[in-house]
């Protein structure tokens, strides 16, 4: 009799068990449907952990939560990437992949994680856009840590330290990015990192870092302004062939450049000294209608036709 009561009184305590649990859950629903997503994950949490004490007989429940609960964490980081709150949804879409991987939901965990790398991205691409650089390289350094080979992310962060003047991690980043799918983007940025750094050392009169760095910038990528950069610089050296050569192709890239006819008649000068009159006539021809250099060109061509 004491026994057949005691079982009773179990029975009706576990049934109030489970029903509490599906009440639980009920609700869980009942907030989704309402739109309210974070309070329905706080129930389905619940529920989840309530349905698993009372071992097979909350199996079901069980189940279900933990299927609902992974889709439901990437829901709401959705909204809130909508809403450009990024930080709010890397945070669930952590927890997402924490949670599909526990509950063995590998396709949900596995979107969850390439959500979370897109999100990262988006954050950093805005904070560089906005010239917030120090927060955009710690984002796009976020990234690399996780994925080291991602080109976008080491070509961007290459960028954020170019404007911030650090160019040796720059040209560390930009590397990586040239040698995993972004090299002509990389390059050009690379181009323009050396093209500067050439550009300040002739304006200092450090001659021969200026030539062998806008050496190396027209390397990455052939540009009019590194060629002019490496002309002068052999100038001023008496590399009086390489002078030439970097001047020729600097007119030839930038034929109607302000300076251009300057160009000109210094490699005919150029060219003068070094006893060849063809060139040298050649390039002062080019300029005789100039209104500030046509009269000197005139007379040193009028000279070596004599």
């Amino acid at each position: 009799m004491l026994f057949a009561a005691a079982a009773m009184t179990v029975s009706a305590a576990f049934a109030q068990d489970i029903n509490a649990v599906t009440d639980i859950f009920n609700n869980a629903g009942m907030e989704l449907n309402m739109g309210n997503k974070e309070a329905a994950l706080t129930e389905y949490q619940s529920a989840l952990a309530e349905a698993e004490a009372l071992g097979e007989a909350g199996a079901e429940i069980a189940s279900n939560c933990k299927a609902t609960i992974p889709f439901l964490m990437i829901s709401i980081a959705n909204d809130y990437i909508e809403a450009k709150n990024y930080d709010a949804a890397y945070g669930f879409l952590t927890q997402a992949v924490e949670a599909a991987g526990l509950y063995g939901e590998e396709t949900k965990a596995a979107e969850a994680k390439a959500k979370a790398n897109q999100v990262l991205m988006a954050k950093a691409n805005d904070l560089l856009k906005a010239k917030d650089y120090a927060g955009a390289i710690d984002t796009y350094s976020q990234i690399m840590a996780g994925d080291p080979t991602n080109a976008m992310a080491a070509l961007r962060l290459g960028q954020a330290y170019a404007a911030t003047d650090n160019n040796e991690k720059a040209e560390e980043a930009l590397n990586i990015a040239a040698a995993n799918g972004q090299e002509k983007q990389a390059y050009k940025q690379l181009s323009t990192i050396y093209v500067k750094k050439a550009a300040a050392a002739l304006k200092e009169k450090k001659t021969q870092e200026a030539f062998e760095l806008a050496v190396k910038s027209n390397e990455y990528l052939e540009n009019a302004t590194a060629v002019k950069v490496a002309g002068q610089a052999a100038l001023a050296l008496g590399k009086t062939n390489e002078a030439i050569a970097y001047l020729e192709k600097y007119v030839e890239l930038s034929p109607n450049a302000k300076d251009a006819n300057q160009m000109r008649f210094n490699i005919a000068a150029t060219a003068q000294k070094s006893g060849d009159k063809e060139k040298a006539k050649n390039y002062y021809q080019q300029v005789l209608s100039d209104p500030k250099l046509g009269a000197a060109a005139k007379q040193q061509f009028d000279a070596l036709n004599k």
